[in-house]
């Protein structure tokens, strides 16, 4: 059976972005798959503090963190499912802070030991899971994928945690009313997406 855990960096419960990845994890239940939804605003995860204690040890295996919060389940469960949803609303041309805050801690897939210079590097290069990433902003779509970050950062985020970006739903021209309901085309595109994560 194939696991697909969604990671939801957004505060708001029951809009745009979590009407989204609903609609992406129907359709993998429709096909007999399970899933998880997890809500980065529910989770217990302390801001990384750059000690890098968690990228000095060799292997393909993440680091450990000396933080005892929520992030070590979480990662389980990443290593555990075949596929991913990472999704976010665009706040000031990013992800939010919550997702922001759980993409700093992710060093820990790094090997990046203290004295040895240049860039850290990938522990693995192994791309076995698939992943659809989630994005909404104010903004026309086309205008997201050009002036901000969010895609792009949850692309590599995806590349991070050993998974090819099969699919991106890039959601705009939303956020215009306090409460409002996924449009028609998006919410076909999101099961196009979750189709894709099944097959």
């Amino acid at each position: 059976m194939i696991k697909i855990l969604a990671i939801v960096g957004t505060y708001r419960k029951g809009g745009i972005i979590d009407s989204a990845v609903d609609e992406i994890l129907s359709v993998v239940e429709e096909n007999g798959g399970q899933t998880e939804k997890i809500y980065l605003i529910d989770k217990h995860i302390e801001f990384c503090t750059n000690c890098r204690k968690c990228t000095q040890s060799e292997g393909e295996h993440y680091g450990r963190c000396f933080h005892n919060d929520d992030m070590e389940e979480i990662l389980q469960k990443i290593e555990n499912a075949d596929g991913l949803v990472l999704a976010s609303p665009v706040n000031f041309y990013n992800v939010t802070a919550v997702m922001r805050r759980f993409i700093e801690r992710l060093v820990c897939f790094a090997y990046w030991p203290w004295g040895k210079a240049g860039a850290p590097k990938l522990r693995s290069k192994i791309r076995s899971k698939k992943a659809v990433i989630v994005t909404a902003t104010a903004m026309p779509a086309i205008m997201q994928q050009l002036f901000t970050g969010a895609p792009r950062i949850l692309k590599s985020i995806a590349k991070l945690l050993g998974a090819k970006k099969i699919d991106s739903l890039i959601i705009g021209m939303i956020a215009v009313n306090e409460r409002e309901t996924l449009p028609e085309k998006y919410v076909q595109k999101a099961r196009k997406a979750g189709q894709r994560l099944t097959v």
